[in-house]
Parts: structure tokens; sequence; C-alpha cells
């Protein structure tokens, strides 16, 4: 049996912001994988706050330095683009509720097609209500969905 941290894994998100939950699953992740890199997803139509690079570099700045096996990345495409170039078998989603576990069910089926496989990490059940939206809307954000 190969070493099951002889991988590479992508954990994809708008991340705005990144939350406790966020940072729960990029701790577990990196556990688990040789490498995991924070994908920051570059999409306007969600009207993101700040820019991919600056939310990518807010995000470095929170992580400890010692999580040596973890980059931070801004990214325009395809999860599973990024995933065939950067060699990442592994994309990684966190799951709180059954309404993600539905969503999150139906791109792992269209990324399994594309060559990569998707690994479900439940949230934690002290963070699984924290959301993205939740805390921009307590800080005045706008209450998009993330």
């Amino acid at each position: 049996m190969s070493d099951p941290r002889s991988s590479r894994a992508v954990y994809p998100g708008t991340f705005d912001p990144f939350t406790d939950g966020h940072r729960d699953l990029v701790d577990r992740a990196r556990r688990l994988f040789e490498h995991v890199t924070v994908l920051v997803a570059v999409n306007d139509e969600k009207r993101p706050t700040r820019t991919g690079a600056e939310r990518a570099l807010d995000i470095r700045a929170v992580l400890p330095a010692d999580w040596e096996n973890v980059t931070v990345a801004a990214w325009s495409g395809l999860t599973a683009a990024y995933c065939r170039k950067h060699g990442a078998g592994v994309i990684i989603r966190g799951v709180r509720n059954p309404g993600d576990a539905a969503r999150e069910n139906q791109l792992a089926a269209m990324n399994e097609t594309l060559g990569a496989t998707t690994l479900f990490m439940p949230a934690r059940p002290e963070l699984a209500t924290i959301s993205s939206t939740a805390v921009r809307a307590a800080n005045g954000g706008d209450s998009l969905e993330s």
C-alpha cells in the first residue's frame, strides 16, 4: 500500500472571508496529504469583497508559518484544470449539512469525469453553522451565498 500522504490536494473556494471552519479543514487536510493548495476562486459573478490575489494574501497571513505543506493560490479557471496542471489528484470539500452534501455531490461527479476525485470532509459540529455569507452579513457586507 502506498503512503497516503504521497499525494497533492486542492481545497477550492471563494473564501470571502476565510472562516474558522475553512482553517479547520485546511489543518485536517494538511495532515492527510503531502501538499495542500488553498485555491482561491476568482469569480466576479459572486461579487467578492476583495480580489482573488488579496484574499489569497490574507489567507496565507492567517495560516501558521509551520504549515509548510500548505500553499495558497488564486485561480480563475476550473478547479479540475488547476489539478491537472499542478498534479493534484484530490479536491477537498467541506460539508456542513445535507444541502451542502447535495450540491457538492453534483460538483464531485463532474470533477470525477475531469479526472479529479473529491474528498468530502464533514465540518466539526461546533463549526458547522459558520458560513462566509453569515460572516459577511454580520460585518455589514453583502449577503450573497458563498
